[in-house]
């Protein structure tokens, strides 16, 4: 795992920077998704987070969620053309700032179905996530930083 400014940026996940987001590939087509540590970081300390339902089919680009955090609220885009098969809301319901203290482990959002694996070559490995992200904290001042309870 790579770090810059305090942003972390695990070698296990795929990223999708136009919706800031990372991607865990699991069996079966399966994918883990949850907030980058530099859309986390931006957002600031999330206050409430609503859910697209378990059965819903959501589009590449699309919202999933509606976040509402300290800074800012706006839509999570799905990275994928993909079918909800698992939310993370009770996570979230316990502890709102989940995503804040753990973006990459406890703080994931949804399980995906992925639909069009041919979406998959579009994301990007840490590397290049690393070079990405490296330039986007030099631009902006950004550094992360991880709740406390």
């Amino acid at each position: 795992m790579q770090t810059w400014g305090g942003c972390a940026f695990p070698d296990d996940v795929l990223y999708d920077f136009a919706s800031d987001t990372w991607i865990r590939l699991q069996d079966d087509g399966i994918a883990q998704i949850g907030m980058t540590d530099v859309s986390q970081s931006r957002c600031g300390r999330l206050v409430q987070v609503g859910w697209k339902p378990v059965s819903k089919k959501v589009e590449k680009g699309r919202p999933l969620s509606v976040i509402e955090s300290s800074k800012w609220v706006g839509p999570m885009r799905s990275p994928l053309t993909a079918m909800v098969i698992a939310n993370n809301k009770q996570a979230f319901v316990d502890d709102v700032a989940i995503a804040n203290r753990d973006p990459y482990g406890k703080g994931w959002f949804y399980l995906l179905q992925i639909v069009n694996q041919d979406e998959l070559s579009a994301l990007a490995n840490s590397e290049d996530a690393f070079l990405y992200y490296h330039k986007v904290i030099e631009e902006t001042g950004l550094r992360c930083f991880r709740c406390e309870n």
